[in-house]
């Protein structure tokens, strides 16, 4: 994918999902499937996920260099990367730490679903920003994946909002 097809991607999935959450009446917002998330926590935790990427996006390009190095190898490809996190899932990986949700009452549900269009706008200004090669060059620190490229980053961001969005409307059916 482009990077402008990324970012028009990036928006649309976010949009979606957000759209969704805000169509959820309480019960269905607060609803818990055998402990799961609700579907707050899961619109918290994608908040959680989106927020250090436009962190690190803002960052002057050189200092993930010095920090995470660059690319020793080509991005893999959206269908690869989706792959590579779906075994890591199966394998037993989890959200952790700083990525785990707290409980979310109804009541947050509108300012949180801002909150989450409002990092994916910063974060789609941000990328704009890079040339298609520095997609490709830097490398950013993945919790589960390790150490993954800039553009593979974006494919995780675009496919992981579409997983959650998934996982609710599997609990909620």
């Amino acid at each position: 994918m482009t990077k402008q097809e990324i970012i028009t991607a990036l928006r649309e999935r976010h949009n979606v999902f957000t759209a969704h959450i805000q169509s959820l009446n309480e019960k269905d917002f607060m609803f818990s499937n055998n402990g799961k998330w609700t579907a707050g926590q899961q619109t918290d935790h994608i908040f959680r996920s989106v927020s250090p990427l436009v962190q690190a996006f803002m960052l002057p390009k050189f200092i993930p260099g010095l920090l995470f190095g660059k690319a020793n190898r080509p991005s893999r490809n959206y269908d690869e990367l989706v792959s590579r996190y779906k075994e890591k899932l199966a394998n037993g990986g989890v959200a952790t730490g700083a990525f785990v949700p707290p409980a979310i009452s109804y009541d947050k549900k509108e300012k949180l679903c801002k909150q989450v269009n409002s990092k994916v706008e910063k974060l789609c200004k941000q990328v704009n920003l890079f040339s298609e090669q520095q997609l490709d060059e830097y490398i950013l620190p993945h919790p589960l994946l390790g150490k993954l490229t800039v553009r593979e980053m974006l494919y995780f961001t675009m496919h992981h909002v579409d997983q959650h969005l998934e996982i609710i409307k599997n609990n909620l059916s």
